[in-house]
């Protein structure tokens, strides 16, 4: 029997030995790759996160623990470990499991999610209802590198470090964006920052300086700079010890014997900490390392190639709208699309090889990107904004007051509401 066969909940995935982690993270990946392949869906970003969710729900104790994925799209290794693995194979089909978090779905998703930039301040809710509650549980928050440019996430992680209570944010950066070191010096100072001696040896000498009058409370000051002094020259964390939390990383995400005592180490520690994970988007399916984007939301392909299934046939609305926009471009120089981290899936991709200086991509932060288009706007340009209607709800407020009160020329191209075509729009 393969050893994903043998595991229904978290509970017997414990009872396998590390050794056997491996070979599990490999079943794993030919299952995602299986199913993905015939019925589509995020392949990336799940074949990146395999390691990492079998070190949390070994290292956890879930449901009693809590596990919040920011977006949730990345959660299918979570779903095969928590008695989903029989029904994996109608994921994202009607009448079957969800692609995302579903509290409905199992009691071990603990959050719905769907867009990105909500996971820490879900979690900093987790955190608050375990102290008004008298729990003990621990609360994880696994976030994505880009829903860093969401605003919302950067509200919690202030609102976290402020309060100062137990919990750890995960950040998985898949991308490579805040650090490229991922060598033996950051591994040997991640379990050196995080071990059991140094921290008793901090916590202690913390204790001692509180006890000399004068003297104590400034010589502590200086320590604590000249920690965060050590890590900000060779650890990219200064930015997150400045929010309030303690920062570990960056650490191989694939490498279990680096994953599992740094993370054993963190979940012990006190106080906000921020464990910083690197992962290769479609690890394990060498088609999707190459081209992550399409595999980032694929439709159905050939396991053995990885080409789609379907040949292209006529022209996607989202290209025909891409043309018209480049000719509109060509004739006006004060054209510019705005995309909010989705150049590719709202078919904007053909535009910015033409015009490469006016597609402004400004991450996910949909309300930024309505009030930026504003100012142009107001400015005599004419901005045009692509957006999934899903996520242009987050800027409704900033449609009404900074575009409609004020009348101004921006144009609004809205895919994915209500019953569309196969492309989105």
């Amino acid at each position: 029997m393969s050893l994903l066969k043998r595991i229904e909940s978290p509970a017997d995935l414990k009872k396998l030995s590390r050794d056997q982690f491996p070979e599990l993270c490999q079943e794993i990946r030919e299952l995602i790759i299986e199913v993905v392949s015939h019925v589509g869906g995020h392949l990336a970003s799940n074949l990146g996160v395999v390691e990492l969710t079998v070190a949390l729900q070994y290292l956890l104790n879930t449901p009693d623990d809590k596990i919040v994925w920011d977006t949730s799209n990345q959660a299918y290794t979570h779903k095969l470990l928590t008695g989903r693995r029989e029904q994996f194979h109608t994921v994202r089909q009607f009448g079957g499991i969800s692609g995302f978090c579903k509290r409905e779905e199992s009691i071990y998703d603990t959050f719905n999610a769907g867009h990105a930039g909500t996971g820490v301040s879900a979690a900093v809710g987790f955190v608050e209802a375990r102290e008004q509650l008298g729990k003990s549980n621990k609360v994880v928050c696994v976030v994505g590198d880009g829903a860093l440019t969401a605003g919302m996430t950067l509200e919690g992680l202030q609102h976290a470090g402020d309060m100062g209570r137990d919990c750890v944010v995960i950040l998985n950066d898949n991308q490579m964006s805040i650090s490229r070191n991922v060598g033996a010096i950051s591994a040997y100072l991640n379990r050196t920052f995080t071990g059991e001696f140094y921290t008793r040896l901090r916590e202690e000498t913390s204790q001692l300086l509180e006890t000399i009058p004068q003297i104590g409370e400034p010589v502590k000051r200086m320590a604590i700079r000249a920690e965060e002094l050590a890590k900000g020259f060779l650890l990219p964390g200064l930015l997150f010890e400045e929010l309030g939390f303690r920062y570990v990383g960056p650490i191989d995400g694939h490498n279990f014997e680096h994953l599992l005592p740094t993370l054993e180490n963190v979940l012990k520690l006190k106080g906000p900490t921020l464990l910083h994970v690197i992962t290769k988007k479609g690890l394990g399916f060498q088609p999707a390392m190459k081209n992550p984007v399409w595999f980032h939301a694929c439709s159905p392909f050939d396991a053995k190639t990885g080409q789609p299934m379907k040949k292209p046939g006529h022209p996607s609305y989202s290209s025909i709208a891409a043309k018209t926009l480049i000719r509109q471009a060509k004739k006006d120089n004060r054209v510019v699309v705005i995309t909010a981290a989705m150049c590719e899936g709202t078919g904007m991709s053909e535009f910015e090889k033409e015009f490469p200086s006016r597609l402004i991509d400004v991450g996910i932060a949909e309300q930024h990107a309505v009030t930026y288009a504003a100012g142009l706007a107001a400015d005599n340009m004419r901005p045009v904004i692509c957006m999934y209607s899903t996520f242009l709800q987050r800027a409704y407020d900033q449609v009404v007051h900074d575009v409609a009160t004020q009348n101004l020329p921006v144009t609004f191209c809205i895919d994915r509401g209500g019953l569309v075509a196969e492309d989105g729009t």
